[in-house]
């Protein structure tokens, strides 16, 4: 017998990659991209070659670390698409895309910039870019979103969204939801005021600003 089975990765290396990402995730999250490599392979207990081994790159490993938001993603972009108000659709975008975001700093630094190295991850951002472009000239055409929307605002938003500091991890989700209900008033064609979500502590407070 000539052919050869597959070779099936040892449990042990499926063990090292399950917390590497695990690591990963929980690094990412609270400290962004710029953590160290060595950091993550200290968090999963292992050594920088086995992480080297399983993720060559921190792009590689950023990507799959990131898949379940990713995914979120779509699904997010995806329901807004499929509302048949584009206007609701939009906003309801906005509003889940800041709080998924909000969750975790370091899924917002790697979709907002390049990540050359990180194929798929661009390519499923720039899905999810395009989706969102195209909801919103519907919502422009439905006369809801003013006509001088650019994607960009999207980035700039998410950039905004990345740089709150909140209190706890729960006050980092409503002071994002507060931010984004904001944004949906500013990007609105006719202004209407409505009622925003509640004020959450921040972690930062300045000088001489009323609470």
């Amino acid at each position: 017998m000539t052919d050869r089975l597959p070779r099936m990765p040892r449990s042990d290396a499926l063990d090292n990659r399950e917390r590497i990402l695990e690591a990963a995730r929980a690094l990412f999250a609270t400290e962004g991209l710029n953590v160290p490599l060595r950091e993550v392979a200290r968090r999963a207990e292992v050594g920088p070659a086995t992480l080297y081994r399983h993720f060559p790159t921190k792009e590689i490993l950023a990507t799959e670390a990131f898949a379940d938001q990713m995914r979120a993603c779509h699904i997010v972009v995806d329901d807004g698409l499929a509302d048949a108000d584009p206007w609701r659709g939009f906003c309801s975008v906005i509003e889940k895309i800041c709080e998924l975001h909000s969750r975790d700093r370091g899924f917002t630094a790697a979709f907002v910039s390049a990540f050359p190295k990180a194929v798929d991850f661009t390519a499923d951002r720039d899905h999810a870019l395009k989706a969102i472009a195209e909801l919103a000239g519907r919502a422009k055409d439905a006369g809801k979103l003013r006509p001088d929307f650019v994607l960009d605002d999207l980035i700039l938003m998410l950039m905004a969204n990345n740089g709150i500091q909140a209190a706890s991890a729960a006050a980092q989700v409503a002071a994002s939801r507060r931010f984004a209900a904001l944004v949906i008033q500013a990007f609105r064609a006719v202004p209407e005021p409505s009622p925003l979500p509640p004020v959450a502590r921040l972690a930062l407070v300045m000088p001489g600003v009323a609470r």
